[in-house]
């Protein structure tokens, strides 16, 4: 019987150090501790020529380099995948998405982010930037992280003013009268055209171009980015710079998601979109004048508006939103007064 026992622990002992000597191999040679690879899609509405695409393409491409395989981004642009509300709620029910849309989509959750982006609040850009890094806005940020599970990495992808793509020039609230002018789906959108004169037509953007030529709509709001990526001008020549609302999208990301991806994931993502911003923003700023020249020549008239009266008639935008929190634009107000003095 001893001799049994012995032989039996001898066996063990082996088959422990074996076990051991596997493991110890797994680890060095296929990384059992590496982070399992997570397949992200990354959705949004801009189409390839776009800037916006231009940029995120090469933070894909990027992120899934200095991820040595850990991640695998996958772009998809000109809205063929969820985007909008339909985007945001793939966020809020933890699938594996990044997406990269209007701010105001956050305010379909949040409502004050739509109050931070409301019409004819920035002259620059930079205003806007410092309004993101305010107490103000890292507190939405907070809010919708704790109460909808999605996380907002950032709110600063900029593609320029939005101003009146039409078939006629416009000058002056009145000239908006009986103009069926198509906006996202999104109440800020909607009340900003009604309060400027028009009739607002709630339509995913890749449906517009059809939409113009079949006079379902007279126009659309949108960037000069927007006018010349999208072949706009082949459908309507009037450039109205009402520049009535800025053109930003946010970044944002499932908490479950961001949770389950290691710190090192979690850097390259953060520092890759950070950089992607810059170069969107960048590259924004110098095609501006090249884009005007271009739609220019592509038969473009340019219009100057009055800017006072169009100031003027959307000022009750900011009374349509009883869930905003009392008192927002006139601290939004208080800010950008800080932010004017400061620079």
């Amino acid at each position: 019987m001893k001799k049994i026992a012995l032989l039996l622990a001898s066996v063990l002992m082996a088959t422990t150090i074996v076990a051991c000597g596997s493991k110890d191999n797994d680890g060095a040679g296929a990384g059992n501790d590496a982070p399992k690879k997570r397949e992200i899609t990354v959705s949004t509405k801009f189409v390839e020529n776009e800037q916006t695409a231009i940029s995120l393409k090469k933070v894909v491409e990027a992120v899934n380099e200095r991820s040595n395989g850990s991640l695998e981004l996958k772009l998809f642009t000109s809205g063929v995948l969820p985007i909008g509300k339909d985007g945001m709620e793939q966020l809020v029910n933890g699938s594996d998405w990044i997406l990269v849309d209007g701010v105001n989509f956050l305010g379909d959750y949040v409502p004050d982010y739509n109050a931070i982006t409301g019409p004819f609040l920035y002259t620059t850009f930079d205003e806007y930037f410092a309004m993101t890094k305010t107490d103000l806005v890292q507190e939405l940020n907070q809010k919708i992280e704790d109460e909808h599970g999605v996380k907002v990495l950032s709110l600063d992808w900029v593609f320029g003013f939005r101003s009146m793509m039409t078939n006629k020039p416009i000058t002056h609230p009145d000239d908006m009268r009986g103009l069926n002018i198509r906006v996202p789906t999104s109440q800020l959108y909607t009340y900003t055209i009604e309060a400027m004169g028009g009739n607002p037509v709630s339509m995913p953007y890749p449906d517009t171009y059809a939409a113009i030529q079949q006079g379902v709509i007279n126009g659309v709001e949108g960037s000069i980015m927007t006018y010349y990526g999208t072949q706009q001008y082949e459908n309507v020549k009037e450039y109205s710079l009402t520049n009535h609302l800025l053109g930003v999208s946010a970044v944002s990301i499932s908490t479950k998601l961001w949770g389950e991806l290691t710190e090192e994931q979690r850097t390259i993502i953060s520092e890759e979109f950070e950089k992607g911003m810059q170069d969107n923003l960048e590259e924004t700023i110098k095609a501006e004048d090249e884009f005007a020249e271009l739609l220019k020549a592509e038969g473009v008239n340019f219009h100057e508006v009055d800017a006072e009266a169009f100031l003027k008639a959307a000022e009750p935008v900011y009374t349509k939103f009883p869930q905003w929190t009392p008192g927002i634009y006139e601290r939004i107000l208080e800010e950008l007064e800080k932010i004017k003095a400061a620079q």
